[in-house]
């Protein structure tokens, strides 16, 4: 064991300072996070206001007569869409979560009817009685497990959005931080262009070029695949006559998010439940449904999303679960932001400058002995056309 670790100790420690600093990043901005959400949540309403504060600006207004403009046609806009979005969540979450019960009721008497049949058909012989009644305990506390996981799923989206009055706080605070910052925007940009050392200028210029854009491009095409989601499921769901459809759809954009996981995590047990309590007719639509947003979500990724982040579905899910358990919501903000420049600073060769690898584990290939070299130089020379 000792030549191993003389051979990986500085490899090692170049990898856990590595870790160490991802790590106390992510320690510190859930930290800020925490004790100043209406300051991030006013550089997000920044980036929505200033565009149209710019223009009309530019057309001759007066900058704070602009940035109020536009902070009036944000919030009337924002607080609409929020309001009559939280209603709608709310009414139809709530009677879906009071209808669980009898869903499980419905699940577990067609289970029942179905085993009765499987008894029948079989027999009475003691094996295969046995054999019944464990499948009967196994899918019924499947059931009972789904059906409470579920709920308490949907009981916590509504009582989040229930419980809104943090986020009302926050969000006033972060309009009234936004349209500040967007008046003295001119101000804070020479400043730190006058202040800033030039070590943190060729970071920040990094960042800009390398992870901020890429995060920007992320993002917008997440928001139209996640759109486009919404708007098919919601349709489609409201033509089936479907309950509480726009919550379903909310619920599966909001999986849609996620990697590796999307829609199917809502519309597959679904339609097993539909299958067995009998609904044959609403399991194959919700099937077709189920393949063509796959099919759109698939046609339309790579045109939309690209290659944006770069980074596999599976280590960007993966990395996004460490950071909720460790940091909450604070971790899955900043989770592609950090893995992005990750990536960022790999494809610049920092990484290489950073770690220093074992020496003998990776061997430059061997050059080409003196003879081979001047046969195949001798050989090379026999080819060539005569002038």
């Amino acid at each position: 064991m000792l030549p191993f670790y003389k051979k990986y100790w500085r490899t090692a420690f170049d990898i856990a300072l590595i870790a160490l600093t991802v790590f106390l990043i992510m320690y510190v901005f859930s930290f800020l996070y925490r004790i100043a959400t209406p300051i991030f949540f006013s550089f997000v309403i920044f980036l929505c206001i200033e565009p149209l504060a710019r223009r009309l600006h530019r057309m001759g207004m007066k900058k704070s007569i602009a940035s109020g403009i536009s902070v009036l046609v944000f919030t009337v806009i924002i607080l609409g869409v929020l309001s009559g979005a939280a209603l709608l969540i709310i009414q139809q979450g709530s009677n879906l979560v009071e209808n669980f019960p009898k869903y499980q009721k419905m699940l577990m008497e067609q289970i029942a009817f179905i085993t009765q049949e499987v008894q029948q058909r079989m027999g009475n012989m003691p094996v295969q009685l046995d054999l019944v009644e464990r499948s009967q305990e196994l899918i019924g506390g499947a059931t009972a497990t789904l059906s409470n996981v579920g709920k308490n799923i949907f009981s916590h989206v509504v009582t989040y959005v229930s419980s809104v009055s943090s986020f009302i706080f926050n969000f006033v605070v972060g309009i009234i931080l936004a349209y500040f910052l967007s008046i003295e925007i001119t101000t804070w940009k020479q400043t730190a262009e006058d202040k800033t050392p030039n070590t943190f200028k060729k970071a920040f210029f990094f960042l800009r070029n390398n992870v901020f854009k890429g995060i920007a491009l992320y993002i917008k095409a997440q928001a139209k695949m996640i759109s486009i989601t919404f708007v098919v499921i919601l349709v489609a769901l409201m033509l089936l006559g479907v309950d509480n459809a726009f919550v379903i759809a909310v619920v599966s954009a909001i999986f849609d998010i996620l990697p590796l996981l999307g829609v199917g995590t809502i519309f597959i047990p679904w339609i097993i439940y539909l299958i067995i309590v009998g609904k044959i007719s609403l399991a194959i639509w919700l099937s077709a449904l189920f393949l063509a947003v796959v099919l759109t979500r698939q046609i339309l990724e790579p045109k939309i999303t690209g290659d944006s982040l770069g980074v596999s579905a599976f280590t960007m899910l993966a990395f996004m679960i460490v950071s909720l358990s460790l940091f909450g919501v604070a971790g899955v903000i900043l989770s592609p932001i950090l893995m992005i420049l990750i990536k960022a600073l790999y494809d610049q060769g920092y990484f290489h400058r950073w770690i220093h690898a074992p020496v003998g584990e990776f061997d430059a290939p061997a050059a080409p002995l003196a003879g081979h070299s001047s046969e195949a130089e001798a050989e090379a020379g026999d080819t060539k056309p005569s002038r």
